[in-house]
């Protein structure tokens, strides 16, 4: 039992040094989270919507051993529903990850992330340019390595409003509905070391 034990702890001991190697990957996964509300001149019309699943998928550098930086590129597809309407925002983000090596397999990280707005949809409704295609957010979290596979858990908040307003059937500009396309999520992702 003694050795049984000795030698399972081995291998993970090798496994978790494999992962914290510098190098490059592939990353995919799931977000959970939502967009801001949907607002107009008297107020708020819609506060605290429905959050929804949305998915992720990219690319990531490491260097670095125990202290290491971790720049990613991904691509990201959210989804959120007011009433019964669903809106999606399709981005490239680019978190620059500082991490820490804490304990073993466990690290913690946290970053900027550069995002840029690829496009937004309303269901059924015409939306007019995003008020800055190009934001900044904040990404931070805790992972695990496992040898050349990775699991890691992490909240992404954007700074700032990030508005586009409705269009009328016309295609005009109102001025009395806006949609805030900042993103308020968690995100699990698995990453494979190449």
């Amino acid at each position: 039992m003694k050795n049984a034990f000795l030698g399972i702890f081995c291998l993970v001991a090798s496994l978790t040094y494999a992962q914290s190697d510098p190098g490059f990957g592939i990353k995919a996964g799931l977000n959970y989270g939502a967009t801001g509300d949907i607002s107009n001149d008297v107020g708020e019309a819609y506060e605290n919507p429905d959050r929804d699943l949305g998915f992720h998928v990219g690319v990531y550098g490491r260097t670095g051993e125990r202290l290491y930086f971790r720049p990613e590129l991904v691509y990201t597809k959210l989804k959120t529903t007011y009433d019964s309407d669903e809106f999606s925002v399709q981005k490239l983000d680019a978190p620059l990850l500082v991490g820490l090596e804490v304990f073993g397999p466990i690290n913690i990280f946290a970053g900027p992330s550069l995002q840029y707005i690829l496009d937004t949809e309303y269901e059924g409704i015409d939306l007019g340019d995003v008020q800055d295609d190009f934001t900044v957010g904040l990404n931070f979290g805790v992972g695990l390595a496992l040898g050349k596979l990775g699991v890691d858990l992490r909240y992404e908040r954007g700074f700032k409003d990030n508005e586009a307003q409705f269009l009328s059937t016309n295609g005009i500009i109102t001025n009395d509905s806006r949609i805030d396309t900042r993103p308020d999520q968690l995100i699990l992702s698995l990453s494979l070391n190449l």
